[in-house]
């Protein structure tokens, strides 16, 4: 089972982590995750126990239970929702700067904006002697 652990002091490492559960059972992995930049801790881990009964008891024990002088929030870890990737590296979802219509769609949004334009030129006269700048 993958737990869950969070609220960590900055100075638990994952061996602190490990001994804490090892109490419980066997612990397959222990990990702290930090910051790939500034290689802190991000203050949450994981831990994995393959004896589903264990890893219960260690979740009921440590639950609330200071490490390091931080009280812990352990449960079960769910799953990341995954979202579903587009690719284009962040700019509107890959190409077009998120317009999805395709190119007919795009001719006639085109035509549109060209229309409103040439309707915008004509009803908008300029007062006393400033000139057009369209």
């Amino acid at each position: 089972m993958d737990i869950y652990v969070g609220n960590l002091a900055y100075s638990t490492n994952d061996e602190s982590l490990r001994n804490a559960f090892a109490a419980y059972g066997e612990v397959a992995s222990a990990r702290v995750v930090s910051d790939r930049m500034t290689g802190r801790s991000k203050g949450f881990g994981f831990v994995e126990m393959p004896d589903r009964a264990q890893a219960q008891a260690a979740i009921d024990a440590l639950n609330g239970q200071e490490l390091d002088g931080r009280p812990l929030r352990v449960n079960e870890s769910q799953p990341k929702p995954r979202e579903e990737r587009r690719g284009g590296g962040g700019f509107g979802g890959g190409g077009g700067g998120g317009f999805r219509g395709g190119r007919v769609a795009a001719v006639a949004v085109a035509a549109v904006v060209a229309a409103s334009v040439v309707a915008s030129r004509e009803s908008v006269r300029p007062a006393g002697n400033l000139t057009r700048m369209i």
